[in-house]
């Protein structure tokens, strides 16, 4: 790192102006002639079978091109493992969820398209009573993770002490028992940007302008849904207006759009409502759960205990792990977790920010706030008497872990030493004023990924992978690794990304886009240097001809030998090149198997109860994090602001409730309450400077879902601190706070 690398700064965004002028073309924005719109039909009930559909009024409706329903279909394919979904829509008469896609209206203009749908008649042979409750179901069955289509870490494991017979014998040896069950109904991601496809075919090519979180995996996906070679699908997805998730596999709204595209032979767009989108794109699953704590007298965790039965809908497709955390966050001889599923008729479930270990983190962090009530320990004591330097599960050291360091640090940014122990202690007023605190943990992982940098004449650097922005920061992360790895000014660098042409990049799920993607810009910026100066010795023209490449040296722009130098730029120009480029590809090595890998977080909150209406409000939140190397301090910041957001919506007003009919009850933005400015103080963001040199050279961990990670735990701790109630089912409304 040279002394003028951006690396670590505060760094706006290379794509900032673009986005606040409103030059920057998300999916639904792109242009193609001839577009024709699609808008979708939906189910009315929640479980049975279609016996009719009447499209002749819709098929007679101004501009109307098409309707395709079962009787009607599109040509679409099953394959597992590759769709969001478990079934193919169109293609029989079963509906499986209330609001399942059962027919397409295209026409010539998006209101002609809608107000055609709504003249579809559809008539129902079965309408049954589907499953809707975890409580009424559960117990559900174990499913290892890999057997659900989405790899990971296994679902049940008990980890004993010698000469303890059973988890349940640890719990009866423990001095002190806490056991505390939680519930939630289901969340949704509330992207800004809703769900959008532009379909066009062009000689057996499929062109898709779309918000994908992985454009290289979604074009896969896509085409083997629609029976193509991968090669033959290509996605474009420059701007992506949040994802969270939701934007990560190929829901059937694309599929179907694209299907209608090839059979019509024209372009189709189609952008769902954002009722459609909370029912049809995803949602975190409902969640039951239960944690059981036995201790020592002082507080010395002897056994844990999390078992969870989640809401696994009947056409997939992400299984909820919520004992994430608990495997790994606190050192204890015992550890049982089972995480199970319960198949529900409901629409899909799918990843949300931290899908697993935002709820699973708000049990472990509730139930261990109550064990320091149990104890008449400090939260923040019981916490570090019980720090793990090895992973309770594994017996693994982790690559890096400094979350001692956090917990010192917010603890005194936060004032927590002021906090009184005793619920109700502090009144302001008409307010109840509490303190919680709460940890966090992530998973840090790394996958294959490659870049490409190339050299310009004109003086510019790109730098390419095919990875996706969705408001992160994606884009000018790139550019700042290209800019450190070459050693020139940031405003030198352009960044390409979004695109499934490119070279391979990783999805941006699990925050491991800048720990994978920044070691292969790295290892590609290497390369090119290294074909620039076999150019300069081997071409004729170049002032280094013949010279022994050992003996000429690449710094900051400009190649050194002999006592001359000169730039990139004009030694490209000299040669008559008109630039020099290389991909690269890195890897994770054995290190994985080696340690336990992840990022840290400690979390401080005050929140205010009002004592007559029960309304709850944060007024204070403090985090500290440990993520390894900072690529943009400015854009980390924003990242971590932003899951303390998305605790807070999870602990106080997020809620998508399941009706009896399979129904979700909240499926708008006037009824799903989402925090904004007035619900938010200043967040007090701070990260500590230990760069994990194991995970990579780099020393870059995921940082972008980790503060959505015990932010929400740390809310009802303050919230009991502060009323004596300690409530856990989310969300915590007034009305539980009303005594």
């Amino acid at each position: 790192m040279t002394a003028t690398s951006p690396v670590g700064h505060e760094i706006s965004r290379v794509d900032g102006r673009a986005k606040v002028t409103g030059t920057a073309r998300y999916a639904a924005d792109q242009r193609v002639d001839g577009t024709a719109y699609g808008y979708l039909v939906q189910s009315a009930i929640g479980l049975g079978s279609i016996s009719s559909m009447d499209t002749a009024r819709a098929l007679a409706a101004p501009g109307v091109i098409a309707v395709y329903t079962p009787f009607n279909p599109l040509t679409l394919y099953a394959r597992q493992g590759d769709s969001a979904e478990r079934y193919v829509p169109l293609q029989d008469d079963t509906v499986r969820f209330r609001g399942q896609i059962i027919g397409l209206v295209v026409a010539e203009s998006f209101e002609q398209a809608r107000d055609a749908a709504v003249l579809v008649r559809t008539r129902y042979r079965e309408d049954l009573r589907p499953r809707t409750s975890v409580a009424a179901a559960a117990p559900g069955s174990t499913v290892p993770s890999d057997a659900v289509g989405y790899p990971g870490p296994p679902s049940r494991n008990s980890v004993l002490a010698p000469g303890v017979a059973s988890i349940d014998d640890a719990l009866r040896d423990s001095a002190v028992v806490v056991e505390s069950t939680f519930y939630q109904d289901p969340q949704n991601h509330c992207a800004m940007e809703p769900h959008a496809t532009i379909a066009e075919w062009r000689d057996g090519r499929l062109t898709v302008y779309v918000g994908a979180q992985g454009p290289q995996q979604y074009a896969a996906a896509l085409a083997g849904r629609l029976g193509v070679a991968s090669d033959r699908v290509h996605v474009v997805s420059p701007f992506v207006g949040g994802g969270f998730g939701g934007k990560y596999k190929v829901w059937n709204d694309a599929l179907v759009t694209a299907a209608a595209a090839r059979d019509l032979g024209r372009p189709v767009k189609l952008v769902t409502s954002r009722e459609q989108v909370f029912v049809l794109n995803g949602h975190r699953p409902a969640l039951l759960q239960t944690v059981k704590l036995g201790a020592s007298r002082d507080g010395v965790l002897n056994a844990v205990w999390h078992e969870t039965d989640s809401e696994d809908s009947v056409v997939g497709y992400c299984p909820n792990l919520p004992a994430e955390v608990t495997r790994g966050l606190y050192k204890t001889p015992n550890l049982h977790f089972d995480q199970r599923q319960v198949t529900l008729d409901l629409p899909p479930v799918s990843s949300m920010r931290a899908p697993w270990a935002t709820p699973g983190t708000f049990a472990l962090e509730t139930a261990m706030d109550e064990l320091a009530v149990r104890t008449g320990v400090d939260p923040l004591t019981l916490r570090m008497r019980n720090y793990a330097t090895t992973s309770p599960e594994t017996g693994r050291p982790w690559s890096s872990k400094h979350l001692d360091e956090c917990y010192r640090v917010g603890a005194e940014r936060f004032g927590w030493a002021d906090r009184s122990p005793v619920p109700g202690a502090h009144v302001d007023g008409e307010w109840l004023v509490g303190m919680g605190m709460a940890s966090g943990m992530l998973t840090a992982t790394r996958a294959p990924a490659s870049a490409r940098v190339r050299l310009c004449d004109d003086g510019t650097v790109t730098v390419a992978s095919a990875i996706s922005d969705l408001g992160t920061g994606a884009t000018t992360m790139l550019a700042i690794a290209a800019a450190d790895a070459l050693g020139v000014p940031l405003t030198n660098v352009s960044a390409e990304l979004g695109d499934s042409a490119l070279p391979a990049g990783v999805p941006a799920i699990g925050s491991i886009v800048t720990g994978s993607t920044v070691p292969a810009v790295q290892a590609a910026a290497r390369d090119a240097i290294t074909a620039l100066i076999a150019l300069a010795v081997q071409d004729p023209a170049s002032p280094f001809h013949g010279k022994n490449s050992a003996d000429v040296h690449y710094r900051e722009g400009r190649l050194e030998a002999g006592g001359r130098s000169i730039g990139f730029a004009p030694l490209l120009r000299a040669v008559g090149d008109p630039a020099v480029e290389a991909v690269a590809t890195t890897a994770p090595g054995a290190e994985t198997n080696r340690y336990a890998m992840d990022s840290f977080a400690a979390h401080f909150c005050e929140v205010r109860v009002n004592r007559f209406t029960g309304e709850p409000r944060v007024s204070r939140f403090t985090t500290v994090v440990d993520v390894g190397r900072v690529v943009n301090a400015k854009a980390l910041r924003s990242q971590l602001v932003g899951g303390v957001v998305f605790g807070i919506g999870n602990a106080l007003l997020e809620v998508n409730a399941i009706e009896d009919s399979g129904r979700l009850a909240h499926s708008s933005l006037a009824d799903y309450l989402v925090p904004v400015n007035a619900d938010i103080p200043a967040i007090d963001t701070h990260w500590l400077d230990h760069p994990d040199t194991v995970f990579s050279a780099f020393g870059s961990r995921g940082a972008g879902e980790l503060t959505a990670v015990g932010s929400s735990a740390a809310v009802g701790n303050a919230v009991y601190n502060a009323t004596g109630i300690r409530v856990r089912d989310l969300p915590i409304t007034l009305d539980k706070l009303i005594s």
